[in-house]
């Protein structure tokens, strides 16, 4: 099975026949393209040309209000281009546009990787016994510590960051960012951010970090194998710890309570999927990492969730877009502050 996009929500719609035209100016295709779009779309928007006998991704940022250091296309782009010879999950990609005259934005276009993409249950038909789940969530992690191996001078990406004092930049940031977006319906998160500042640690290292690890940013084949790994869109030189902590926070088990079970997004509650502290136990052993205080980073990737949700939530809330997905997005935030308060008290 694999992850398969709708039709074009009317808000996202663009000019295929000026996208056509583009991409026939830098690689050589046949007839018009179909478009779809996939159903995901809560930051960069992803649809799908279908040529005859090729497929391609096209990715764009969102319409309406922006973070400033988000949506950066020819960011992304430029990462996945370097990364592809010394790590090889990621998509090919075939063009960067930024002459907005063609779909009104930046844009690039990368080649599809097929396969399943996991979303908040097995699809149909997928059989996956304890042993499988374990092997699998296990793979997942071991592809992170892969790509925090990588030697970022090796993949041209050497000045991709600003160097030392990358937990300290990203506390700070992701502060402002959400007084920024804050509405009137969620916490001022000011005690959590507090907690982060007063306890937060010196780097560990700085390397390659994906920054939104999880199961629906990566591809499977049907030997579930991790063959791709996708959405590069917040990578960037950072604390490898500060990625894992951001990774546990997306990562829901049987045992939360029922809030945290509404927002789970991957299956990480079928039965021999590791739990949050067998994770972090597994990718410190295979990193050689180990964290001095794990709960600022389990904080930190609980806050920053938050941060994304209430900026998504904010364009909802000004109607700048009208995607119903978002409308409850304020509710979780909320719990997210608690969950916060609950982790960093104990």
């Amino acid at each position: 099975m694999r992850d398969e996009p709708g039709s074009v929500r009317g808000e996202d719609s663009f000019d295929v026949a000026a996208v056509d035209s583009w991409l026939k100016s830098i690689v050589e295709l046949d007839g018009t393209p179909s478009v779809r779009q996939f159903p995901g779309g809560a930051s960069n928007l992803t649809y799908l040309l279908t040529y005859p006998g090729r497929e391609l991704i096209l990715r764009r940022p969102p319409v309406g209000r922006k973070a400033a250091s988000a949506h950066d296309m020819r960011r992304e782009y430029r990462v996945q281009r370097g990364l592809k010879p010394v790590y090889p999950y990621v998509p090919t990609v075939i063009g960067f546009c930024d002459d907005h005259a063609v779909l009104g934005s930046d844009f690039y276009v990368m080649e599809r990787i097929p396969g399943t993409i996991l979303r908040g249950e097995l699809p149909p038909g997928m059989a996956l016994d304890e042993a499988g789940a374990r092997k699998l969530s296990t793979a997942l992690f071991d592809r992170l510590v892969d790509l925090h191996r990588v030697d970022p001078a090796a993949a041209g990406l050497a000045d991709l960051g600003k160097g030392a004092g990358y937990v300290g930049r990203q506390v700070s940031g992701w502060s402002t960012r959400y007084r920024a977006a804050r509405t009137e319906n969620v916490p001022d998160f000011e005690s959590v951010m507090a907690w982060l500042a007063e306890h937060q640690p010196d780097d560990v290292a700085t390397v390659v970090i994906h920054n939104d690890w999880r199961f629906d940013n990566v591809v499977l084949d049907d030997a579930l194998d991790i063959v791709g790994v996708l959405d590069w869109e917040m990578s960037t030189l950072g604390d490898p710890l500060m990625d894992l902590g951001g990774a546990v926070a997306y990562w829901i088990e049987p045992g939360d309570d029922a809030v945290f079970q509404q927002a789970r997004r991957q299956p990480t509650h079928v039965p021999g999927m590791l739990t949050r502290a067998e994770l972090v136990d597994h990718y410190c052993a295979a990193s050689g990492l180990r964290p001095a205080n794990w709960a600022f980073y389990e904080v930190f990737g609980l806050f920053r969730l938050a941060v994304i949700m209430q900026q998504i939530y904010y364009r909802y809330h000004h109607g700048q877009t009208h995607n119903e997905r978002f409308k409850d997005f304020w509710m979780f935030v909320g719990y997210l502050e608690w969950r916060c308060r609950e982790v960093a008290g104990r």
